[in-house]
C-alpha cells in the first residue's frame, strides 16, 4: 500500500470511527476522528502530488493551492467545517446537530477529494 493509499484508507477510516462515536453521543470523539479524517484526505492528495503536509500550516497551504488548481471555493468552506469540529474536540460547545452536520459536510469534502486523487 502506498503512502496516499494508506492516507485515504486512514479517512474513511477515521469518518466511520467519527460516525459511530456520534451514534453513541460521544460528541468529543466524533468530532475529533472527523476533524482527522478531513486532515488525512488533505494528506493523501498532497501526497500524491509531492506537496509538503506535515503540519497544520502546510495543510492549509493544500487547501489553498487546491483552490488555485481547481477553482472550487467550496473546498475552503468545508474545511473549515472540519476545522470547527477540531475546536468543538477540544471545547465540547456543539450541539450534537452541529457535529453531525459538520460529518456530512467532512464527508463531501472527502468526496470532493477522492476525486482528484483518480
Amino acid at each position: 500500500m502506498t503512502q496516499r493509499q494508506e492516507y485515504s484508507a486512514t479517512s474513511r477510516e477515521f469518518l466511520t470511527k467519527a460516525e459511530a462515536a456520534l451514534a453513541q453521543e460521544d460528541l468529543l470523539q466524533a468530532s475529533e476522528k472527523g476533524w482527522g479524517a478531513a486532515a488525512q484526505m488533505v494528506k493523501a492528495v498532497a501526497e500524491q502530488r509531492g506537496w509538503p503536509h506535515n503540519g497544520d500550516r502546510s495543510t492549509y497551504e493544500v487547501i489553498n493551492r487546491l483552490l488555485q488548481e481547481t477553482g472550487d471555493r467550496e473546498l475552503a468552506t468545508l474545511f473549515h467545517v472540519a476545522g470547527s469540529l477540531r475546536s468543538n474536540s477540544y471545547e465540547n460547545w456543539l450541539p450534537a446537530e452541529m457535529v453531525q452536520s459538520g460529518l456530512k459536510h467532512v464527508q463531501k469534502f472527502m468526496n470532493k477529494l477522492a476525486g482528484l486523487l483518480a
